[in-house]
């Protein structure tokens, strides 16, 4: 009966779910493969994806046998690996599609794997570790420097390569578990605001309205003087220090973030991809063009269809009512998470959940955003569903380590 038991899933309905989008994520795959022109990179994509995908089943009632406890012992091991793999990846590593000037992949015989992806579920399993032994929430920006470096570190890395969307995900998977420990809002916010003084430093009537703003905030707050003088002089130093780094990104990089503000300053250029993703999706109507039939994907005018536009194929051929299945189903798998790590009353079983959930949140919102272009291309794929062959089994691992939280800690309902 003990030996049933390790097999069993925790929440059936949530791994249904993944699994369904995994599938879907192939046919659409399949999909994009079907050209007027055909591609044989695009063509025979779906076929690895299906390898892939098959593969991580296999390896699924592996993790599923796995205790909590043990996870929370690897949890170190394995965020030192990841490490080691992304320095490795600065050394040895190559780029490909949207990001093909970055170093962002490891070649590994026939293999090819993006280390940042093992690196977020690795660094997800130390913040649950680090936060998990916390006896009450930090009262100052100073308690916090321990999960701050933990995702710092690959972080960092991370932008070397460089990967801004990547980097984008390690700090939401780090503001999801510092919420879900407890740390006031108030103390994230004040922990975040110099990536928002960064940004907001583009117009510097607003950053100076802004930096304004935050000393006025920061003179009310209950802290101390040393505590408030450096966040108002990390504020400050982001905001000048926006330039210098603008002038040292990469000119496809200056790009997107130019045709996010505005795709028509480079049309046949760097805002060609945002232009044909915006007009697949609209083409597409309520109901689309029906699957297999998306003509801008067949024209071969939208790029990367199979990857990072994988979302635009669906707009163009299932429509706006495939768009809000897709979506709706994404809602419904983060709030499954969010009750599994509800239910959980061991601290670091309850924020494994969460930090994934931080992970696949950011690259749902930033995917979906770029394709309609509220947010710049980035190059970020979509969970499950966008082709990557070792993406989709680390994710598909990572839902089975949240199987295995949620038949420890009572099947979800």
């Amino acid at each position: 009966m003990r030996r049933y038991r390790s097999f069993v899933l925790g929440d059936p309905i949530l791994f249904g779910l993944v699994v369904g989008l995994a599938m879907f994520g192939i046919a659409m795959i399949y999909s994009a493969g079907v050209l007027d022109v055909p591609d044989k990179t695009v063509t025979g994509a779906w076929r690895q994806q299906l390898i892939w995908f098959m593969l991580a089943l296999m390896i699924v009632p592996f993790i599923l046998r796995v205790p909590i406890g043990w996870l929370e012992w690897a949890a170190q091991p394995a965020y030192a690996v990841a490490l080691l793999m992304l320095v490795a990846t600065l050394f040895f590593g190559g780029g490909e599609g949207t990001a093909a000037s970055t170093k962002s992949w490891l070649t590994v015989g026939p293999l090819h794997l993006q280390p940042s992806e093992v690196a977020k579920i690795a660094t997800a399993l130390m913040l649950a570790r680090v936060l998990g032994e916390w006896r009450e929430p930090p009262k100052t920006l100073w308690g916090l420097w321990k999960p701050i470096v933990v995702v710092m570190l690959p972080m960092g890395l991370v932008m070397l390569q460089p990967d801004l969307g990547s980097a984008l995900v390690f700090a939401s998977i780090l503001v999801w578990c510092l919420f879900w420990a407890g740390t006031p809002l108030s103390t994230i916010f004040f922990l975040v605001s110099p990536i928002l003084s960064l940004f907001l430093s583009i117009s510097w009537q607003v950053w100076g309205v802004y930096i304004v703003l935050m000393l006025v905030l920061l003179l009310r707050r209950d802290a101390f003087i040393s505590e408030k003088a450096t966040i108002w002089l990390a504020n400050a130093m982001a905001g000048a220090a926006a330039l210098p780094l603008w002038n040292k990104l990469q000119p496809y990089q200056k790009n997107r973030f130019m045709v996010f503000l505005d795709p028509m300053i480079d049309p046949r250029g760097a805002g060609y991809n945002l232009i044909q993703s915006r007009v697949a999706i609209g083409s597409g109507g309520w109901l689309g063009r029906g699957w297999l039939h998306g003509p801008q994907k067949r024209l071969a005018f939208l790029p990367e269809q199979h990857t990072d536009f994988i979302f635009s194929v669906i707009g163009e051929e299932l429509g706006f009512i495939g768009v809000l299945a897709v979506l709706g189903c994404f809602g419904f798998i983060f709030w499954r998470l969010v009750k599994i790590a509800e239910r959980s009353n061991d601290p670091f079983a309850s924020l494994v959940p969460i930090g994934i959930f931080g992970s696949w949140f950011a690259h749902v919102l930033i995917n979906v955003g770029m394709t309609v272009g509220i947010m710049p291309v980035t190059g970020i794929p979509l969970p499950f569903i966008s082709y990557g062959g070792s993406f989709l089994l680390v994710n598909l691992l990572a839902m089975a380590v949240i199987q295995r939280v949620a038949a420890e800690t009572g099947r979800a309902r």
